[in-house]
């Protein structure tokens, strides 16, 4: 994968987020974001996707986790590149605990096609959970194999949201994506912001803010 942008701590390292963007994204693109809310405890790593053809988007190449084929409720999957994506976000988990971060002490989200792989990574996963997820403007991947292919996190905080004037990832992908979280995870939450389309705004940020402060408190 192509590199990270990292914001480092500014006090002693005991806690990590990852971020991972969307769609033709890079990771500069969320790291700004995170200068504005972030804590000198954590550390905050925002990487950047290969660039690669994308079928959506006529075969264009551009940064993604993984292909889309389409964005509807039966379009077929890239199972194989979903498998990869979150396969490298384990292994970008497992760079915090070389440096001394339990998996307790990170938090792991995205938006969009980043929140995808975030989900699947984090419930397909046996390691110990993790502190949070967060999941902006998204939907969990391959969908139809779960509850079956559940392994982990299945009690871990999840802060899920979604804009209901999104015309890109209709707001239907996240409200189904919240059921199926919420029938095994009693700490996922799900959040409509009024007007908002396939982006943020600075009432998600702030919920972001107080979700990752909440799961990520200094030691």
């Amino acid at each position: 994968m192509a590199g990270n942008v990292v914001i480092n701590a500014t006090s002693k390292h005991t806690a990590s987020v990852i971020f991972l963007h969307g769609l033709g994204d890079t990771g500069h693109g969320w790291s700004q974001m995170f200068q504005s809310i972030r804590q000198p405890h954590v550390r905050y790593v925002c990487p950047t996707a290969n660039i690669i053809p994308v079928t959506l988007n006529m075969g264009m190449r551009m940064p993604s986790w993984f292909d889309i084929k389409g964005l509807k409720p039966d379009s077929a999957e890239d199972e194989q590149g979903i498998r990869a994506a979150a396969d490298h976000l384990q292994s970008l988990i497992a760079e915090e605990e070389k440096l001394g971060v339990a998996r307790s002490r990170i938090v792991v989200g995205g938006f969009s096609q980043g929140g995808a792989v975030a989900l699947y990574s984090s419930l397909t996963s046996t390691a110990p959970n993790l502190a949070g997820i967060v999941a902006l403007s998204s939907w969990l991947p391959l969908a139809k194999t779960f509850p079956q292919a559940l392994k982990g996190n299945q009690e871990t905080p999840v802060f899920q949201a979604h804009g209901d004037s999104d015309g890109l990832l209709d707001p239907s992908f996240g409200e189904m994506t919240s059921h199926i979280l919420k029938s095994f995870n009693k700490n996922a939450q799900f959040k409509m912001y009024t007007g908002m389309e396939h982006s943020s705004c600075d009432e998600e940020i702030r919920d972001v803010k107080q979700f990752l402060d909440k799961c990520l408190p200094p030691v």
